[in-house]
């Protein structure tokens, strides 16, 4: 039985793991195992200690869905700062422009496997890795068992081993350890109502 909180938000935008600067740059789909660590801790900052790095305790599965993929522009420019030099008479700088994908309205499940984890969750915003795509909670859903979890709409990665699933990034909270999943698509992740 899990104790679902629902979050909501305008947008949001999930990096893509390889963190590559293309010209264009959509949403990933899923959370990563590390992403889900950095909500929990946020959640419950006394999950901050040495001895649950690498582990996601009280967060039992999530779901995301979304109501569609808006590109906006971004400016950028490398690691070392803004940089203006001249090259065959002509002024030149290392600023860019790429277009970034972001999900418009998404919707976050969070399950629980007790109430009180459920209340202090929903007593709070979670991000969807930049700090300024805020969700709010808006629900706080009864009991569901995990046939009615699975009834939700949406995307969600099941963490898995290198075996079984596929390669999704490095986990910053293990030493950069290999994280691995299946996706599972649940329904119509991309929602046509609000």
């Amino acid at each position: 039985m899990y104790y679902v909180v629902k979050y909501t938000g305008p947008f949001g935008f999930i990096k893509p793991w390889t963190a590559v600067r293309d010209g264009e740059t959509f949403s990933q789909q899923f959370l990563t195992p590390s992403i889900i660590e950095g909500v929990e801790k946020k959640l419950f900052p006394e999950l901050l200690n040495e001895a649950n790095r690498g582990k996601i305790s009280k967060i039992k599965r999530y779901r995301l869905n979304y109501q569609g993929i808006d590109l906006q522009q971004e400016r950028t420019w490398s690691k070392g700062g803004i940089n203006i030099y001249k090259d065959k008479g002509q002024y030149k700088t290392n600023l860019g422009i790429l277009n970034r994908g972001v999900m418009l309205n998404p919707s976050l499940f969070l399950a629980f496997d007790n109430a009180e984890d459920a209340k202090v969750a929903f007593s709070q915003t979670v991000c969807l890795c930049r700090n300024e795509d805020l969700l709010h909670p808006v629900e706080l859903l009864d009991v569901m068992s995990e046939k009615e979890f699975d009834a939700i709409d949406g995307f969600e990665l099941i963490f898995t081993d290198a075996s079984q699933g596929f390669k999704v990034g490095h986990n910053r909270f293990d030493d950069a350890a290999e994280m691995f999943g299946e996706l599972k698509i649940f329904g119509n992740p991309v929602r046509i109502n609000t």
